[in-house]
Order: C-alpha cells, then sequence, then structure tokens
C-alpha cells in the first residue's frame, strides 16, 4: 500500500502513543471489563475521536486510509480500544456529512472538535438485525414540529457513555418497509431516554454495550437527519463507509496475534530445539502471514476507493461491494489466524496470562457485527450478478 509521508508520520507518532498509553492498560481494561475512560481525552487531543471530521470544521479532516491506519495500529494492541477509534465517527460525523444540512453541522460540529463527545449508532432490535425493515422503534409526529420516539434498540456500543446517538425509527406504517424509515439525532440527556442493563459479552471486554429504551422521548423536528424516509439510505451509508475499517481492525488484531506467535515459537524449546525450527509450524507462520497481507491489501485498496470520491452512484455501488469484500475477508481471516496463534503457543495460548486466548475472543465479532459475513457474501453476490 501507497502511504503519503504525513501518513507514516502520523503512523510512527500512534506507535509511540498505543506503547505508552494503550500497551499497559491492555491487558487490564478486558480482565476488570473496565471502560477505559481515562483515554478519551487523551485520544481526543491526538484527534483520534474526531478523525473523520473535515479541517473546515476544526478536526483532523483525515481520510479512510489514515482511519485505516489508526484501526489497525490500535487494534495490534487491542480491538476494544481500538473501537474507542473507529466507531466513534460513525455517530455524528458521518451521517452529517452525507446526509445534514449546514445548520446542524454547525451546531454539533464544534463539540465534536473538541476531542471530548462520544457518539453511538442504533440499529438493531431484539427481532431486527439484518432485516433492518422489520424494526419497531417508532418516531411520531408530535404537532409541534417535532417526533415522538418509542421503542428499544439493542446490542448498542457506547450506549452507557454516549453523548449522543443517532437513532433508526419508522415514520409510518410497518408496512412500508425500507421506506418509511427516519433517521434523529437524539441527546442522551433527553427525558424519557434510558440505557438499560450492560451486555456481557465473549470478548470486547471494556467496550460497553446495553440495551437503549425510549418512552415518549422528543426529538426536535431540527434533529432530524436528511428528509422523512430516508433513514435507511443513511444507514447503509453509515455501514459501508465503516466496514473498512473493521476490516483494517482485524487486519491489525491479527498482526498483532502473528507477532506474538513469531515471538513465543522462537522462544518455546521442544525436544531440544526451538518449537519455530519445525516445518509444520513454519508452514502455519508462513500461511497466517501472507492471510494477514492479503486482507490487508483489500482493505487499504478499498480505502483508496473512497479517497479518491464517487462520481456516481454506480461507483459508490461498486465500492460497497468492495467494502463488503474487505470487511467479510479480512474478519474471516482475523478468526483463523488468531485461533492459530492460540495453537502454536500450545496450552500457554488457552490460558489468560497471554495476549493471544483474548485476540481470539475479540475476533469473533468482527465476524457477526456490521452486518454478518453471510450478509455480505450476498451483497457481493448481488453486485456480480447485476
Amino acid at each position: 500500500m501507497h502511504l503519503s509521508q504525513d501518513q507514516h508520520d502520523f503512523r510512527d507518532t500512534l506507535k509511540r502513543f498505543i506503547a505508552r498509553e494503550v500497551e499497559p492498560i491492555a491487558d487490564a481494561v478486558d480482565r476488570e471489563d473496565r471502560f477505559p475512560a481515562e483515554l478519551v481525552p487523551k485520544f481526543g487531543d491526538m484527534g483520534l475521536l474526531q478523525l473523520r471530521l473535515p479541517e473546515e470544521y476544526g478536526g483532523p479532516g483525515a481520510n479512510l486510509t489514515t482511519i485505516c491506519i489508526a484501526a489497525e495500529e490500535l487494534a495490534k494492541v487491542s480491538e476494544t480500544i481500538a473501537l474507542i477509534s473507529g466507531q466513534n465517527g460513525i455517530g455524528l460525523i458521518v451521517p452529517l456529512l452525507h446526509f445534514g444540512n449546514e445548520e446542524q453541522r454547525r451546531r454539533f460540529f464544534p463539540e465534536v472538535a473538541k476531542g471530548r463527545t462520544l457518539t453511538a449508532v442504533a440499529i438493531t432490535e431484539p427481532q431486527s438485525g439484518s432485516d433492518v425493515g422489520s424494526m419497531k422503534t417508532s418516531a411520531t409526529r408530535d404537532g409541534n414540529g417535532g417526533y415522538i420516539l418509542n421503542g428499544q434498540k439493542c446490542y448498542i456500543t457506547f450506549a452507557p457513555v454516549a453523548d449522543y446517538i443517532t437513532v433508526f425509527a419508522k415514520t409510518g406504517s410497518d408496512g412500508d418497509g425500507t421506506h418509511n424509515i427516519s433517521a434523529f439525532i437524539v441527546d442522551t440527556k433527553t427525558p424519557g431516554f434510558t440505557v438499560g442493563k450492560a451486555e456481557r459479552k465473549l470478548g470486547l471486554n471494556g467496550l460497553p454495550n446495553a440495551p437503549i429504551y425510549f418512552d415518549n422521548l422528543r426529538v426536535p423536528l431540527e434533529n432530524r437527519i436528511g428528509e422523512e424516509g430516508e433513514g435507511f439510505k443513511i444507514c447503509m451509508r453509515i455501514l459501508d463507509l465503516n466496514r473498512p475499517t473493521i476490516g483494517a481492525v482485524s487486519v491489525g488484531l491479527a498482526q498483532g496475534a502473528l507477532d506474538a506467535a513469531v515471538k513465543y515459537a522462537k522462544e518455546r524449546r521442544q525436544f531440544g530445539k526451538s518449537i519455530s525450527e519445525f516445518q509444520g509450524l513454519q508452514f502455519m507462520l508462513a500461511d497466517m502471514a501472507m492471510q494477514v497481507e492479503a486482507a490487508r491489501c483489500l482493505v487499504y485498496e478499498c480505502a483508496r476507493v473512497a479517497d479518491e470520491g464517487f462520481p456516481s452512484e454506480a461507483s459508490f455501488r461498486e465500492f460497497s461491494a468492495k467494502a463488503s469484500m474487505a470487511k467479510c475477508f479480512a474478519s474471516d481471516m482475523a478468526m483463523k489466524v488468531t485461533t492459530d496463534a492460540v495453537q502454536i503457543f500450545g496450552g500457554a495460548g488457552y490460558m489468560k496470562d497471554f495476549p493471544v486466548e483474548r485476540f481470539m475472543r475479540d475476533a469473533k465479532i468482527n465476524q457477526i457485527f456490521e452486518g454478518t459475513n453471510q450478509i455480505h457474501r450476498l451483497i457481493v453476490a448481488r453486485q456480480l450478478l447485476s
């Protein structure tokens, strides 16, 4: 992949920051299932919380390649901590840049630019996952120019700590499927907003995730993003633009596992020599390295396409399929490579004294969220057959 000098410098600076601020707490964050709130202002000062925010609004103005660099480097140490940066931009920045109006951008972006604001996206419901059109949360006109939200969402990342959440709700009858969904910015301090009990997860410990509930919560008209009924398009655009980031997180996670496996293989001795001298293990490491590099190339090629822009809706559809490829391939790869890393560690890999078991637990969710990998295969197939 080709990086500019600024991107090389950014990566080098980020690596030093990670060694100083992230590596020392990564294991404790997982072990204690603790949200590392102390990193929020540090991430903000580094621009990591607001990477996607353009310079004209006071942000770093990072392109998708730079965002993927940050996601990969952080995930080499901790996916939980990587997602604090990677996921934050999709709650407000992406929907407002692509579908919001200038008044909304001028209202919210100065706060975002300070690097202390956490945001979330609320799409999934107990009976509505990949089938977005079956959501039940409703937004009804209140007669005063606003909306009243009622319903619930589940598995919402950052729900307990978010300042704002972009919520998708039905603004028409159930029979309209995806054509009656609209998007709203909800201030989490608004009466009628409640966060449920935090989820207990296989991995991503320390990343808060919980259901949220809306009980006659009023949202002013000026907090609706785009036109009424545009919500499904907004939702898909958010996911499409974030999927390469999940691919980059998967690459970083796998690279971290590979690095740990190589180091351990050199140190561990059996039958009078280092286990790295056994050809069977060498083949495993070689396969892992090739898989990581192949996924990296696909992710950054996808980012390059996005950075060059979309002259037409057809070009965005092509990018959408490529984004699905990147997310699907990289996350499947990360699951395999982290599992192989545990195997190379042997019994030690199953213990929490080494990071590879955490990498393996964290890798699984990447095959599920931001669209299951089965859905991504459908997206790719449909683009091929269209």
